[in-house]
């Protein structure tokens, strides 16, 4: 195994070896999705997302502070985080890549309330009101305060492993 010192100096050889490292860590994929004042609704993958707290339920996620939709992101009163089912790869990728038409031919289903947008499919869907956001260095680190959620009960997750996607075998072990 491989051991490797973390720099703040901004290696490029240095973080590409802790991004490498981090891959090792499977993660699902999300799409974080919110409606927009002046344009169409924000959408951006990332795998980041994880619950924070039972009571009140808040969830997490990051965003790169490079990511254009950042400045909107950071404003708006209510987002929703969508869990991609394995399905749903090239809806990852679509909201992964910027300055793209990211909602092209693709409808984004509404809820009951008129400022959120959810994506068809998912397999969960979260719609949360801003709770926190905090410094993460490179990424903003967003805390949302869950108001409402949804599962579906079939479906497997999209998972990101090693820089790449995976699916599930299906196999379950017993919970410990």
């Amino acid at each position: 195994m491989g051991d490797s010192t973390v720099s703040s100096s901004g290696n490029p050889d240095a973080q590409r070896q802790f991004r490498t490292a981090l891959s090792m860590f499977a993660t699902g994929v999300a799409v974080i999705t919110a409606p927009r004042r002046n344009g169409p609704p924000i959408g951006i993958t990332v795998a980041s997302f994880n619950s924070v707290s039972l009571d009140p339920p808040l969830i997490l996620f990051s965003v790169d502070r490079r990511n254009q939709s950042l400045p909107d992101l950071s404003t708006v009163g209510t987002y929703a985080v969508n869990v991609l089912d394995e399905a749903q790869q090239d809806v990852s990728n679509r909201f992964a890549k910027a300055n793209s038409d990211k909602w092209g031919g693709m409808s984004g289903v509404s809820s009951e309330r008129a400022d959120v947008v959810l994506l068809p499919n998912a397999l969960a869907t979260f719609e949360c009101e801003p709770y926190a956001q905090y410094d993460g260095g490179d990424h903003v680190i967003f805390i949302g305060r869950v108001k409402k959620h949804q599962s579906r009960s079939e479906g497997r997750p999209l998972v990101f492993f090693g820089g790449r996607y995976h699916t599930l075998n299906g196999a379950h072990q017993p919970s410990a």
